[in-house]
C-alpha cells in the first residue's frame, strides 16, 4: 500500500502547494481522499486518471477539500471509454453538494453530449452518504469510517483503509476525539491536518485566529499517534506551510510521538511496504 500527499497546501494560495489530497494505492485499486485544487494536475503527475480511481472519499464539505470536485467529475466522464460510474462516498450533505456540482456543470454537459457523437448522457456518478462506524468494502480495501471532530463543520469523518497487511488513517481535519483514538488505534500510518499553532498566533488576523480550536496542532497529532501506538505519523495540510529548511522544527514539536514522522512538499510517498519516502 502507498499512501501519496497529492496536495499539501490549505486556504490560503500557495504556487507550491495544491489543495488538500491524498491517494492510497495497492495492488489493483486506487482511492482518493478529497478533492481539494489542483487535485487532478497532481493526480496527473502521480500517472493516474481519474477514470482509475476505484473511489473518492471525502472527509468534509468545506471548499478546500472539494472544492475541485468537479474536475474530477468531469475530468472521469470525458476519458472513460466507455460509461463508467465515479463512486463518491462522504458524509451527510454529499449527496446534495454533488448534486448542485452537476447543475453548475450543466452548460457544459450540454455543450459536450451535442458535439460529441459517442456521448449521449451526462456523467454517471454514484453517491453513497457514509455515517460513522460504517464500514465497506472498496475494490481490495476494507474501508470503516469515524467520526471526527471539526464542530461547527457536521458531520466530518475519518477514513480507516486496511489491506492484509496494513491500515491507514486519513483523518481530515479535527481535533482530538475518542472516536478519532478508536479509529486510528494501531494503525501502520496515521495522516492528519496539522497546524503551526506558535506561528498562528502571530498573525494578527482574528479569522486565521478561528482555525485554531478546531484544527489539531502538531502536538496534539503526535498524542494522538502516541495513545494509538501506530507506527508513522504523516502530516499534510500544514498551516503555515513550512519554510524550506524549517521541517525537523515541525518533527521536533511532535517529539512526544517517539515514532516515525514523515512531512513533506505535494506528491511526497510513503510506501507501506518497504517505509521508503520518496518525493
Amino acid at each position: 500500500m502507498k499512501i501519496t500527499l497529492l496536495g499539501t497546501g490549505s486556504p490560503l494560495p500557495n504556487p507550491d502547494r495544491a489543495g488538500p489530497a491524498i491517494l492510497v494505492r495497492g495492488m489493483t485499486d486506487t482511492l482518493l481522499f478529497d478533492a481539494g485544487r489542483g487535485v487532478v494536475m497532481r493526480l496527473a503527475r502521480a500517472g493516474v486518471l481519474p477514470s482509475m480511481l476505484t473511489g473518492v472519499l471525502l472527509t468534509h464539505l468545506h471548499s478546500d477539500h472539494v472544492c475541485d470536485l468537479n474536475d474530477v467529475i468531469t475530468t472521469h466522464w470525458v476519458m472513460s471509454p466507455v460509461p463508467a460510474p465515479l463512486r463518491i462516498f462522504g458524509p451527510v450533505g454529499t449527496a446534495s453538494f454533488v448534486a448542485s456540482t452537476l447543475e453548475a456543470l450543466s452548460f457544459d454537459v450540454g455543450y459536450r453530449v451535442a458535439h460529441h457523437a459517442d456521448l449521449d448522457q451526462g456523467p454517471l456518478v454514484e453517491v453513497t452518504e457514509v455515517d460513522p462506524s460504517t464500514a465497506f468494502d472498496l475494490g481490495e480495501f476494507k474501508v470503516r469510517a469515524g467520526a471526527t471532530d471539526h464542530r461547527p463543520v457536521e458531520p466530518s469523518l475519518g477514513y480507516r483503509i486496511s489491506d492484509r497487511h496494513h491500515s491507514v488513517v486519513v483523518a481530515g481535519d479535527g481535533v482530538p476525539c475518542a472516536s478519532l483514538d478508536e479509529l486510528v488505534n494501531g494503525a501502520t500510518a496515521y495522516v492528519q491536518t496539522v497546524i503551526r499553532a506558535d506561528l498562528v498566533r502571530l498573525i494578527p488576523s482574528p479569522r486565521l485566529q478561528d482555525i485554531l480550536d478546531y484544527h489539531s496542532t502538531v502536538e496534539q497529532a503526535a498524542d494522538t499517534a502516541r495513545r494509538a501506538r501506530v507506527e508513522t505519523l504523516v502530516l499534510t495540510h500544514m498551516v503555515p506551510s513550512p519554510f524550506p529548511g524549517t521541517e525537523d522544527e515541525w518533527r521536533n514539536l511532535a517529539s512526544a510521538f517517539g515514532g516515525r514522522v514523515v512531512l513533506g512538499d505535494d506528491m511526497t510517498t510513503l510506501d507501506l511496504d518497504t517505509m521508503e519516502v520518496t518525493s
